[in-house]
């Protein structure tokens, strides 16, 4: 075994083949992986083989395709057969709220390239010769891509092409430690020492182990999952005789996947009396073998199976295969650098790794060779997740996520398990004023309060829920009087040192504001796209305050870890200092109330910053409000924040002070068409696209990151742009993805929406071409199957700006 090389991967299930191949694809030839046993071991040799399109996140479902189409390749390459089974897949739907979730995915594939289409039952029983009892079936979602392939074949052809790419590849070798050093990772092995520069964990069911030898914690748990496979099906044979094959069938209502295998059909439960596996942790002996049947966790997934599948009450059983596989709190990967640890990534959690494991291993090539992933990744960031995980949050989580793989996914949903762990000091306030809670990092955000009389859970629901009647007081009580909103949910960062002006104006693109003022600015990638939207404070030439998203707290303090620089210090307060944000008319008559200082319009202008006493706390209050109206944010530390609430409600009281939640400040935010990270700005997006370039400063003489490729767009303009619209639509709103129609084909798609309760309107936000966005352009926007009418507005829907500057 070689002494140093450039990259060690640990673990050779079909995952870490996947990164190495990808190494070696994008140019990096001296690299190694390190597998305790054989190729396969763990997860992957006894997987069902399937894979599929379908993913909710629209970038999830590119790569998963990217997975699909690169099979073919990998034949070609090495000539080596995968087993590839093109037989297209099936998504049944048992009820109107699961047929409006395939629909609406069946929209995002309009702008994504993927050939799916709707079927009604009569096409299913076609396609399934009748093998499907279609009773309560309203359709399903048709995807020729879908199939099956040999899981074994397919990771040998993986290491083959990596092999050829310059790769090297040590078997029955367990690692023992993993050391930092100054130039990398020192690796421990049975057969010796091998140091790197890039150390990544694609460790499986031992990623847990292999990531506590560097002293960091992976929120993933192995699941223990069941498939059967039958004897000879004559119905299946005279498929084959006939020269097709029987197609994938998921069936989400009887939590359970079939397809064919051979001359009989294989199907895999989600069973709900699911099973957690070595939750203290994976046996190193463990790798080849199997766990034992268990029937009785299945029987009712069984029964419901024959019921929809008759065909297999009249079929033997010839193997059980039960084994276990790992997933994240999520269900998504756990892919990228690690925050905290210098070239440390990690692939592991990848619990669909033949639909998923091609995708991941090039998103994590490009990451490591390139500095960036080509699509935006935070839906499989092992960054999504804080320090602040624990084993006692993943195993509820994993088994939630285990036992609802196959229930509908509702964009306004809420899943309980593990809640509430993360509060602030104004939970028990807000609790017992009827707050219906949302999640968010996993801290506790409020919602919306519910009205008396109304129930405290929001309906999940592809449509207008129950919380409408909720959201629509709290906007009209900001904009009427003024309205409260904690400020918990905003990350937060204190960038101090002598150097701290010359690190942001690299760091931002924007300007950086002088002492007292605020700004807004993008923060760009070398590639020009969008990481981070922020508001910079300049509290005095040596100290800043930053604030971005609260999720996105993993992300950003990485990114500045990456980039940190002599003479700066950047510490994260998200979780220290705290506050509320006030908001309309009244609002500065509440602020006025409760500090000595002067805090009139001409003393305390528009995106101006204070250090102010209320009542007895020191604060830092800053005149700008994302509800498009006269607001101040008010940070204090966390131990002054009751005394703060104290202080706000008393003086409040008579000016109709009112909190409010995040369903009403993202319909408060769309009536000046502010856009929201995540859906407007993301790494997908660059400044031009999205008009995030109108605060760039431009002539700055520090080359800041993202500027050449900023520069570059700039002269050349975007090929797409950000606009709005007012919908036509009845009971149902635009959530995020729905594809834009304009002359007859889609051109666009949405990138978020809701409804304005301010005006009365439902209204959207979404990309069309360059030169096709003109003021009361005609489209339609396609909502849960429905081609609503549209136009395109260029003005604000609710003032001009003159509430917030007044």
């Amino acid at each position: 075994m070689k002494t140093h090389t450039r990259v060690v991967v640990i673990g050779g299930g079909v995952v870490g083949c996947s990164v190495l191949y990808h190494l070696t694809k994008l140019g990096w030839s001296d690299v190694t992986l390190i597998e305790r046993s054989e190729l396969t071991s763990g997860s992957t040799w006894h997987a069902a083989g399937g894979f599929h399109t379908l993913n909710g996140d629209t970038n999830m479902a590119a790569l998963q395709g990217y997975t699909i189409r690169l099979y073919k390749e990998l034949e070609a390459i090495t000539g080596m057969n995968c087993g590839l089974h093109h037989v297209g897949g099936i998504t049944l739907a048992d009820n109107e709220a699961r047929f409006e979730q395939l629909k609406a995915e069946r929209a995002k594939h309009r702008y994504m390239g993927l050939d799916t289409e709707i079927l009604g039952p009569e096409e299913i029983h076609k396609l399934t010769d009748g093998m499907v009892n279609l009773e309560g079936i309203l359709g399903a979602l048709y995807d020729p891509l879908d199939g099956h392939l040999d899981p074994s074949g397919t990771t040998h052809a993986y290491a083959k092409a990596a092999r050829m790419g310059g790769a090297e590849i040590i078997l029955h070798n367990r690692v023992l430690e993993t050391n930092p050093t100054k130039d990398g990772w020192e690796v421990v092995t049975e057969k010796g020492t091998i140091t790197c520069e890039h150390l990544v964990n694609a460790g499986g069911l031992w990623a847990r182990e292999i990531g506590a030898m560097a002293g960091v914690y992976l929120p993933l748990l192995p699941m223990a999952h069941q498939y059967l496979v039958t004897d000879d099906i004559p119905e299946i044979v005279d498929i084959l005789k006939s020269g097709r094959e029987f197609p994938h069938v998921m069936d989400p209502g009887g939590e359970s996947y079939l397809r064919q295998e051979g001359r009989g059909l294989c199907i895999g439960f989600y069973e709900k009396p699911c099973e957690p596996w070595a939750v203290d942790g994976t046996p190193w002996d463990f790798g080849h073998e199997l766990l034992n049947e268990q029937f009785d966790k299945i029987e009712d997934s069984v029964n419901f199976a024959y019921r929809r599948f008759p065909v297999l009450e009249r079929s033997g059983v010839k193997r059980v295969i039960h084994g276990p596989f790992t997933f994240a709190p999520d269900g998504n990967p756990l892919i990228g650098p690690v925050p905290g640890l210098r070239n440390y990534w990690s692939a592991c959690a990848v619990m669909a790794g033949f639909s998923q494991g091609g995708g991941m291993g090039l998103a994590l090539a490009q990451w490591m060779i390139e500095g960036e992933v080509e699509r935006d990744p935070r839906g499989f960031d092992v960054a999504r997740f804080g320090n602040w995980t624990s084993p006692g949050y993943t195993v509820p989580k994993v088994i939630e996520n285990y036992q609802m793989r196959f229930n509908v996914s509702y964009p306004n949903e809420e899943r309980p398990a593990a809640r509430p762990f993360r509060t602030t000091p104004m939970y028990e306030v807000f609790d017992g004023m009827n707050a219906v809670w949302g999640q968010q990092y996993g801290l506790e955000v409020v919602n919306y309060h519910a009205l008396p009389g109304q129930p405290r859970f929001e309906e999940p629901s592809f449509k207008r829920s129950n919380a409408w009647e909720a959201t629509a007081q709290e906007v009209m009580a900001v904009r009427n009087g003024v309205g409260i909103n904690e400020l918990q949910n905003f990350g937060k960062y204190r960038v101090t040192g002598a150097a701290a002006r010359d690190w942001l104006n690299r760091i931002m693109a924007g300007r950086i504001p002088k002492p007292g003022r605020l700004s807004l600015t993008p923060m760009l990638a070398h590639s020009g796209k969008i990481i981070g939207d922020f508001t910079v404070t300049c509290l005095s030439e040596t100290e800043f305050q930053l604030t971005a998203s609260y999720g996105a707290q993993g992300w950003h303090q990485r990114w500045f870890d990456q980039h940190a620089a002599p003479g700066v210090r950047v510490d994260n307060i998200s979780d220290t200092v705290s506050g509320f944000q006030i908001a309309g008319p009244n609002a500065r008559t509440l602020l006025s109330r409760v500090t000595r200082a002067d805090v009139s319009a001409e003393a305390f202008k528009f995106m101006d910053a204070r250090r102010l006493t209320i009542g007895m706390a020191n604060c830092l209050v800053q005149r700008v409000s994302y509800t498009a109206d006269l607001g101040y944010e008010i940070y204090t530390d966390q131990m002054s924040v009751r005394h703060l609430w104290d202080i706000l409600n008393e003086h409040g009281a008579d000016l109709s002070l009112r909190p409010f939640g995040m369903r009403a400040m993202m319909s408060l935010r769309l009536d000046k068409w502010f856009g929201s990270w995540g859906r407007e700005f993301s790494p997908d997006y660059t400044p031009a696209e999205t008009g995030l370039d109108r605060f760039i400063q431009w002539t700055k003489p520090t080359d800041w990151i993202g500027h050449a490729a900023a520069t570059a767009e700039k002269a050349t303009g975007p090929k797409r742009r950000l606009t709005q619209f007012i919908v036509d639509a009845t009971d149902a709103d635009v959530v995020a993805w729905e594809p834009i129609w304009l002359n007859g084909t889609v051109q666009g798609y949405c990138t978020s929406g809701g409804y304005s309760h301010t005006t009365g309107q439902s209204v959207a936000m979404g990309f069309l071409p360059e030169g096709t966005i003109t003021d009361g352009l005609q489209v339609e926007i396609e909502i849960l199957g429905y081609r609503r009418p549209a136009r395109v507005t260029l003005a604000p829907l609710w003032d001009d700006g003159g509430r917030m500057r007044a």
